[in-house]
């Protein structure tokens, strides 16, 4: 039963309403959601499911139950408000996210898109935050400068290029793999089709994820740290400065 992924077409969405369709140990599977769940390096977010009867319930994470990532379930505390009974199938709720923590995760998400157009290195794991995030490079020679490369972020930063999504088919993203930049994380195939983010004028690849719709809404980030991870491999990290 997929779940209508709402924040892969709108990412600035911050509540709807939904019908639950099942319950699980892991969680409830709505017909709908603004909830991203969690994938790629990015948290599932946070938040509130208000019943019909008022009562609000604490969601923890979201979680995608399938390897195509078509269905959302909604994880409840073990232990709900006194006022509160678990929604059943078939009942209508309002699903709301910690709109805060999910704006700073579009942010940080968008400004480690850049951060893999400053480095042209293939991306063996990365990692979304709050506050702050990282990418791992596959690099044969390191030599790396934090400041030059928080130069480049400004300027990307500063340009405000817009960022926007679109859709193309297996097939056409098989025709072209060297749009797929990360090696541990590959992107869901075999519903035949896969979304692109695109930052226009820098970076254009594969994603799920969140984000803002130009790159002026980022802020200011800095290059924290740089770390040998291994012969060939470096860990970057960022945070909003």
């Amino acid at each position: 039963m997929p779940t209508d992924c709402l924040f892969r077409d709108d990412a600035y969405l911050r509540d709807c309403d939904a019908t639950v369709l099942a319950d699980s140990e892991q969680g409830l599977l709505l017909d709908r959601t603004v909830f991203y769940a969690s994938s790629g390096g990015q948290p599932g977010d946070r938040g509130v499911l208000k019943t019909r009867s008022g009562a609000a319930i604490t969601v923890e994470m979201a979680l995608f139950t399938d390897p195509a990532k078509s269905e959302v379930v909604h994880v409840l505390p073990n232990v709900l408000p006194a006022d509160a009974t678990r929604p059943q199938p078939g009942e209508r709720v309002s699903a709301a996210i910690d709109w805060d923590t999910r704006y700073r995760r579009m942010r940080m998400h968008t400004a480690l898109h850049l951060l893999s157009a400053v480095l042209p290195f293939p991306v063996t794991g990365g990692s979304v935050g709050d506050t702050e995030g990282r990418l791992d490079f596959d690099i044969p020679d390191a030599g790396l400068d934090k400041d030059a490369i928080t130069q480049k972020l400004a300027e990307m930063i500063a340009a405000d290029a817009s960022v926007t999504a679109r859709w193309i088919s297996d097939a056409e993203l098989a025709a072209n793999p060297a749009l797929v930049k990360t090696m541990a994380v590959k992107p869901p195939m075999g519903t035949g089709r896969v979304r692109l983010i695109e930052i226009a004028g820098y970076d254009l690849q594969p994603c799920g994820g969140t984000h803002v719709r130009r790159t002026g809404e980022i802020g200011a980030v800095r290059v924290t740290q740089i770390e040998k991870k291994g012969k060939l491999n470096r860990r970057v990290r960022i945070a909003f400065a």
